[in-house]
């Protein structure tokens, strides 16, 4: 799974023990709304790989696993934003994400016979550093998103945006330059 191979987690134990651990991690830190900011932060850094500095994630707040998430320093993701992390997500530094956005590493083959074999692969999603994603965006498995660059609210990121680029829609496409 972790190398992006197909696999089947359909009574997998592993896998299972991982996806109650996680619901437990979730049900306890949706339930940190009344919490400092401390505590929240030991409770990412409990589950995820790694934890900037003075990160934010305002519950309610859903994942697959936790443990292939990175976050960056000053990262902060809005209500309701999902994770599924069965490979790498890494976000990087002064991210803000607004609320409802999906960042979907979860991927499944093209072929509808491989599929009924209830096979499914990951792609790694990387997110640059000081990028804004505005509310209700999909990140699609395998986009890398450049430094900078900003995707439009209720975008659908189906391809790599370069530094500095916004881009807009479903798919999302670069806003033209104005001249």
């Amino acid at each position: 799974m972790l190398a992006g191979e197909l696999y089947n987690p359909a009574g997998n134990a592993e896998l299972a023990a991982d996806e109650a651990a996680a619901r437990a991690w979730m049900a306890r830190y949706n339930a940190a709304m009344d919490q400092t900011a401390a505590e929240r932060h030991a409770l990412l850094v409990e589950r995820f790989k790694r934890v900037g500095k003075d990160v934010v994630i305002r519950p309610p707040f859903f994942i697959d696993y936790g443990t292939n998430i990175s976050v960056g320093d000053g990262v902060f993701l809005n209500f309701n934003c999902v994770i599924l992390d069965i490979v790498s997500v890494t976000i990087g530094d002064r991210t803000q994400i607004g609320p409802g956005v999906q960042i979907l590493a979860a991927d499944h083959p093209r072929d509808a016979a491989t599929r009924r074999k209830m096979l499914e692969f990951g792609r790694p999603v990387t997110i640059g550093s000081d990028v804004w994603i505005g509310g209700g965006a999909i990140i699609l498995p395998g986009v890398t998103i450049g430094d900078g660059a900003l995707i439009g609210a209720g975008a659908v990121v189906t391809r790599n945006v370069p530094n500095g680029v916004t881009v807009v829609g479903n798919p999302a496409r670069p806003v033209p330059a104005k001249g």
